[in-house]
């Protein structure tokens, strides 16, 4: 299971550490964080213990309302669960009964040092927790990409993919991984795209070289990460294999239980493999929206008769 600890939170958001600070490497592993609001009214039937919790304008308001002994229970009723930290948000004051329990129980109490709201704070939090601890895979393939939507670009070595990712940059599109391309889940439909860090930025032709497209065109050849839409396999040419039907039944790759439909594209001097990539992603944009040029031309024919 992967996870983060109490300390890449405190550097990535510029957290204040109020209480804890020897045990900042406590590990976090569940994706989004949580706002005690029944627990502290006594209802923990479903208290995710092993998320963050956080304290914004609402609960630190409720709590300040409370008699010595009242509050006394409510916080010491949450703490005896040992979260892996309490985030204060937007800037509240008059902590210390907060700050006392926190050092008795050795859990981190953390706060937020802009004056942010606590929903944006969250969502931004929530967010660089569910991409950290994605479950992940990597593949060998090129991912660019097309007209806004993610495009993972297969097939076996040396039949053209980073040159195809390479004529997709020429013509206004973006790199996102070459060779190495990670595979992050972030919920049961997506999956996002993106490098191991190694490779960003870097794209390898046979013949030329390495090459660093953000260098050569500039800062918009490249996309860091996107979520994909299309997986498209390039494979040699065979003879009788291709047929000319109006539109071909629906097949898909699957990728850590995620279907995402794929294409197969057959390679064959003269094709515009680039150029048929670039109307693979029109075409699954216009059915996403409802379109089928198909049902439309069988409509035409239909209406002869």
């Amino acid at each position: 299971m992967k996870s983060l600890t109490v300390e890449h939170l405190v550097q990535k958001f510029s957290l204040k550490v109020l209480t804890g600070e020897n045990r900042l490497q406590q590990t976090i592993t569940q994706p989004r964080s949580h706002r005690p609001g029944l627990e502290f009214v006594g209802h923990f039937d479903f208290f995710p213990t092993e998320q963050v919790q956080i304290l914004g304008r609402k609960e630190i308001t409720y709590l300040h309302k409370l008699n010595i002994e009242e509050r006394q229970l409510r916080i010491g009723n949450i703490v005896k669960y040992h979260p892996p930290c309490f985030i204060v948000t937007a800037g509240q004051e008059g902590l210390t009964y907060l700050t006392q329990y926190c050092t008795e129980e050795g859990i981190p109490l953390l706060c937020t040092n802009e004056l942010e709201t606590t929903s944006e704070f969250i969502t931004k939090l929530d967010a660089y927790m569910v991409k950290t601890l994605a479950p992940e895979t990597a593949i060998h393939g090129v991912c660019v990409n097309v007209y806004g939507m993610g495009i993972l670009i297969r097939g076996k070595s040396g039949v053209g993919k980073s040159e195809t990712a390479h004529t997709l940059i020429g013509r206004g599109h973006r790199l996102v991984a070459d060779d190495i391309v990670v595979l992050k889940k972030l919920s049961p439909r997506t999956i996002l795209g993106t490098h191991d860090e190694k490779t960003k930025e870097f794209l390898s032709l046979r013949s030329i070289g390495l090459l660093n497209v953000v260098r050569l065109y500039g800062r918009k050849a490249f996309q860091d990460e996107t979520r994909i839409a299309l997986d498209i396999e390039l494979t040699k040419w065979q003879k009788n294999s291709l047929n000319n039907e109006l539109e071909h039944e629906s097949i898909f790759t699957e990728y850590m239980g995620v279907q995402i439909p794929h294409i197969e594209i057959q390679l064959q001097p003269g094709r515009d493999v680039a150029g048929l990539i670039e109307a693979a992603a029109n075409n699954w944009l216009l059915k996403q929206q409802g379109y089928s040029a198909a049902e439309e031309f069988m409509k035409r024919l239909e209406s002869e008769f």
